[in-house]
């Protein structure tokens, strides 16, 4: 006979909500996405010329009319990896002069039909939305960054801003934020460097683009994941010499279950939260030691789940084989993977005072929520519905911080966590939404809100996302399997919500 009692098949867990305890204004490219010239999320993905619902420029409607309704506001372009052997001036001018190219990153062949005129131009048609272009310090350096700064920004009257006019563009781009480089600590990466050459390239990078354009906003590489080799040293010696002329450090983080540890799995959001911790102090300590009055924020530019060693992350190889936008990358999510999206978004927003940049990784067929045939459909996989509802609810919204008390369960790698993971927004027009995950894989949460004592919020709907399949996928044969219920368990009565949360599941809560 057992001495171990039984786990109760309900838990409890309580959000106190202050109007006073604030976390930070949410910076808007908190909402930013990624474009890689990768697979087919360019080619076929975005742009498709010739497909049914695509324009005079190639762009396919579809797509345009999902990237809208996600919510999408920053743009990470054109790498990634890629960017570290990309030559920019590839992707401009006339599209019958410009060349292939073989890609390292990805072993395939570029054909540059799509560059920076391309992408600006597709950005225009979405609406809204904010260009973050990277820069190549892998195989290339100082005079090819500033040449393309230059390029982009001067209104005219030089030789490279009158090359951008004569190519179509006769305003500057203006772009504001710029990638110095990709991934630099990776070994993977086309022109790795240790942490004491990458430092001084930046900083060399940094000084010069400030020269021409003073009011760029820079960010520089950080860790491309928690555990790497070099994490921790690595930021604080690109930090040493790179501080003052940079305004973002990056963080990069990719979750998938390791040995069918699901419940793990499901609590990512801690390991993403000690990674942004981590990195905050270590800019802290830079900060202190240099005794500088300049601030400098995370980008989180690369974070979702990833199945890395799955058939649809291998590329092929071989030295006749360099296809052109071959399926890589090509997740298809369930609901399990939707839910640890979900608690990912919730710890980005925890920690809105300092990640004031993220871009989910990426947009379009790789590893990412919309999938596109080519000459067919375009459809939500099931990340798609948390991130286009925390972006409506919270883009423009306060996060208050966080008075939680849940009960805990024990994982295998993280010990002890919270079941029940979840943060308020205060939106501009004075209503709250909450956002919540049940990481628990057999038990509901009973989950109770108190609210600001004001006497303001009088009604309330909660939409859930689950499955009794926590498998369940959206697929190009089954294009609505998975969406976004209607929760019908939640009440407000004398200033508290009360919600049912079912396993494995992420919940909106929309109090007005």
């Amino acid at each position: 006979m057992s001495d171990v009692a039984p786990s109760p098949q309900s838990v409890e867990a309580s959000l106190v909500v202050d109007n006073a305890f604030v976390v930070d204004k949410v910076n808007p490219r908190l909402f930013g996405s990624f474009v890689e010239h990768l697979g087919r999320c360019v080619y076929e993905g975005i742009y498709e010329p010739g497909h049914p619902k695509a324009d005079e420029e190639g762009f396919r409607q579809d797509v345009i009319d999902l990237v809208r309704e996600l919510g999408v506001t920053t743009i990470r372009y054109p790498g990634g990896n890629f960017v570290s052997g990309y030559r920019w001036e590839d992707g401009v001018g006339p599209k019958e002069q410009r060349p292939r190219r073989l890609d390292l990153a990805w072993h395939s062949t570029e054909t540059n039909q799509f560059g920076l005129h391309e992408m600006v131009a597709w950005l225009n048609k979405v609406g809204g939305n904010e260009l973050m272009e990277a820069v190549n310090l892998g195989t290339r350096g100082l005079e090819e960054a500033l040449d393309l700064l230059e390029y982009a920004n001067i209104p005219s009257g030089t030789a490279l801003s009158e090359q951008r006019r004569a190519n179509g563009s006769d305003k500057p781009f203006d772009i504001r934020m710029w990638c110095l480089g990709n991934e630099m600590d990776g070994p993977w990466q086309t022109g790795h460097k240790n942490a004491e050459d990458y430092g001084t390239l930046a900083a060399s990078v940094a000084a010069g683009m400030r020269m021409i354009d003073p009011d760029v906003e820079l960010v520089v590489c950080g860790s491309s994941a928690h555990g790497m080799p070099t994490f921790g040293s690595w930021e604080e010696t690109v930090l040493e010499k790179t501080y003052n002329d940079v305004d973002f450090i990056s963080c990069h983080a990719y979750y998938q279950p390791e040995n069918g540890d699901m419940a793990s799995f499901l609590a990512s959001g801690v390991d993403m939260d000690g990674f942004i911790r981590d990195v905050a102090a270590t800019i802290d300590a830079t900060k202190a030691r240099l005794k500088s009055d300049h601030k400098v924020y995370i980008s989180f530019d690369e974070w979702n789940v990833w199945y890395q060693n799955a058939e649809a992350s291998q590329t092929a190889k071989g030295i006749g084989n360099w296809p052109v936008a071959p399926h890589l990358l090509e997740d298809v999510y369930s609901v399990a993977d939707a839910v640890v999206f979900g608690d990912l978004l919730i710890t980005l927003l925890k920690n809105a005072d300092r990640v004031h940049a993220a871009s989910l990784a990426q947009l379009v067929n790789v590893i990412a929520p919309i999938m596109t045939e080519a000459g067919g459909d375009a459809w939500r996989q099931t990340t798609f519905f948390p991130f286009a509802l925390t972006s409506k609810y919270a883009k423009n919204g306060t996060v208050l911080a966080p008075k939680l008390d849940s009960a805990q369960h024990h994982t295998e790698r993280f010990g002890d966590v919270d079941t029940v993971n979840a943060v308020a927004v205060r939106g501009e027009d004075g209503s709250m939404t909450v956002f919540a995950v049940n990481r628990s894989l057999e038990q509901t949460a009973q989950f109770t809100v108190s609210l600001p004592d004001d006497g303001a919020y009088s009604t309330v709907e909660a939409q859930t996302l689950h499955d009794d399949d926590i498998n369940a996928k959206n697929t190009v044969d089954d294009q609505n399997r998975v969406g976004m219920q209607t929760n019908t368990s939640a009440a407000i009565s004398d200033g508290k919500v009360s919600i049912t949360l079912s396993p494995v599941s992420w919940t909106a809560i929309h109090i007005a």
